[in-house]
């Protein structure tokens, strides 16, 4: 009864009943990520093109999608990385989501957040000032 309630009256949390009942009308399962994000396709939007949607496992949170489901999500392609066999390169790091205004945001020395000392000025920055 409470994921019933939190899915009605909340809209960051889930899906909304309207993107549910659309999902379930027009919508095509992609795929799955591997943060349980599902991907979906039906429709068209006002350009024409197939209509792309996802609902998220948890908190609606655009910088929870990964590099490859974000270029389909954006048109850039129009092989979802289900269909293709992606691997990615040795170079690229795992994703991670956004942290801003969590823990573990970054946070440089000299901001007001972290107590390590600030860099000392090398002197080899002159300000600007306007000419008069």
């Amino acid at each position: 009864m409470k994921s019933f309630l939190l899915g009605l009256f909340t809209w960051w949390n889930g899906a909304t009943v309207g993107t549910r009942f659309h999902t379930w009308r027009k919508g095509t399962r992609v795929g799955e990520d591997e943060f349980g994000n599902v991907y979906y396709q039906g429709g068209q939007d006002d350009e024409g093109r197939t209509r792309r949607w996802v609902i998220y496992n948890g908190y609606a949170e655009a910088s929870a999608i990964p590099a490859g489901w974000h270029g389909w999500m954006h048109h850039r392609t129009d092989v979802s990385p289900a269909d293709e066999d992606y691997t990615p390169f040795e170079w690229q790091a795992p994703h991670e989501a956004n942290k801003t205004g969590t823990a573990g945001a970054y946070r440089p020395k000299g901001s007001m957040l972290n107590p390590a000392d600030r860099p000392t000025v090398t002197g080899d920055y002159d300000a600007w000032s306007p000419r008069s």
